[in-house]
């Protein structure tokens, strides 16, 4: 069915030729630009607020654990994405051309993958978070409070952001596989964390207070949740496109200085629709 044909610009036939991953359908480049500069400062800031303030307070350890969790790992990769986000999307909208057309194709297939990831984790991170790990009386203090909050309910927020305000194409299901993979990689690092320091990352990974049952349960259940989160995803983009572009002409906000993308023959035509199974 061509409903499960990939998008040409992330496997072959010319990457993002009308450049959507550095533009979008309502923002103008200057604005787009801005908002994902503003919302990587705001993560890198709270990161790096948490380390001082552990350093401040004793609490040297938590940092250097906080790198063994994934909801930690995770925040720091919406920071990296928006900042190189921001650097692609500033360069087109002062040059006509993002630095990501630039870059050599494993390096621009690694950004599409890298894409993939932050519109997908933050969802599961978030649902976990809330359901199984905050502190069921609360966070002891308004620091704790707005740490979490950022990191675990916002990050969530700029998922979405990046889900809606692009021009993005919808993704691909080859990239289901490195989301996969990093899940697996984490799942290591957490055992490893536990044989090296003696200490598990997450409760629900405890293979001392849990039956090695319940814990494929729940590490299956993330699996799971994952795959279903990536596919809910794929298809609001598929809806996105199809509304802004097909039904309400929204082919993009543009730099006045754009270079046409090779095969760029109309600007915004690269999705194919009936691809993505929409008539």
């Amino acid at each position: 069915m061509a409903i499960w044909k990939s998008s040409a610009s992330s496997c072959g036939g010319g990457f993002d030729p009308t450049y959507r991953f550095a533009t979008s359908w309502v923002l103008p480049p200057a604005v787009l630009f801005f908002v994902r500069a503003l919302l990587s400062l705001y993560a890198f800031v709270t990161l790096f607020f948490n380390f001082g303030w552990n350093g401040t307070h004793g609490g040297d350890v938590d940092s250097r654990r906080s790198f063994s969790y994934f909801t930690i790992l995770t925040y720091w990769g919406l920071a990296f994405y928006f900042a190189f986000a921001a650097l692609h999307t500033g360069s087109y909208w002062r040059t006509g051309k993002p630095f990501l057309n630039r870059w050599s194709s494993p390096l621009r297939w690694a950004h599409s993958a890298f894409y993939a990831t932050i519109v997908v984790y933050p969802f599961i991170v978030t649902a976990v978070f809330w359901a199984l790990l905050a502190p069921e009386n609360g966070f002891p203090t308004t620091k704790d409070l707005w740490s979490n909050t950022s990191q675990h309910a916002l990050n969530s927020v700029y998922a979405l952001f990046e889900i809606i305000f692009p021009r993005t194409e919808p993704l691909a299901f080859v990239h289901i596989i490195p989301i996969i993979i990093i899940l697996a990689l984490y799942l290591s690092l957490a055992y490893l964390t536990h044989y090296l320091q003696g200490w598990y990352s997450y409760d629900f990974l405890d293979l001392e207070k849990h039956s090695s049952g319940v814990v494929a349960g729940y590490i299956m259940g993330i699996l799971v949740g994952s795959i279903i989160i990536f596919l809910i995803v794929k298809y609001i983009i598929v809806l996105r496109v199809w509304l802004t572009e097909r039904k309400f002409g929204m082919m993009g906000k543009f730099s006045s200085h754009h270079q046409p993308g090779t095969n760029d023959e109309e600007m915004g035509e690269h999705v194919q629709m009936h691809n993505l199974g929409i008539k």
